[in-house]
């Protein structure tokens, strides 16, 4: 059963570890992102860059699904895109490659139509094309990824 607040609404009480996988309640984990977390699009990028490079794919969803649920409605597909990339490299550190493929594919169909223009100075052409490559090979890790030009 998943922790809710005071109100129902669900919350993550529960340590985490490095890949987001819950830990024991008590147990020492990876600081989450806090549930109403608010960012601008340009420190969102910075932080889910340095999440991703810091081998915290997890967490860089948290981020980047903050942004998603606040964004206007032409870019919210972006940021669910980016978010979904970062729950397929998640499954891929966990060793789901099933589930780490279905939602890479994904992810790039939903980031395809914003390949022309770049909002925010993401690398979205650069971001498919990684993100399709590991969908389709995922053992030619390390997972790396660069989200901006």
């Amino acid at each position: 059963m998943r922790d809710r607040d005071q109100i129902g609404r669900p919350r993550n009480a529960r340590p985490r570890d490095a890949y987001g996988r819950p830990l024991p309640h008590g147990a020492t984990g990876i600081p989450t992102m806090p549930d109403d977390l608010t960012m601008p699009p340009a420190k969102a990028l910075e932080e889910a860059q340095r999440l991703l490079d810091a081998d915290r794919p997890f967490h860089a969803h948290e981020v980047l699904e903050a942004v998603w649920k606040a964004s206007p409605e032409p870019e919210r597909e972006l940021w669910r895109g980016l978010a979904q990339v970062a729950v397929g490299i998640t499954h891929l550190r966990r060793g789901n490659t099933r589930g780490a493929e279905a939602l890479l594919s994904r992810a790039a169909d939903r980031l395809v139509p914003y390949e022309t223009e770049t909002p925010h100075s993401i690398d979205v052409k650069g971001v498919v094309q990684r993100v399709r490559e590991l969908a389709v090979h995922p053992e030619n890790g390390p997972v790396t990824l660069r989200l901006t030009i």
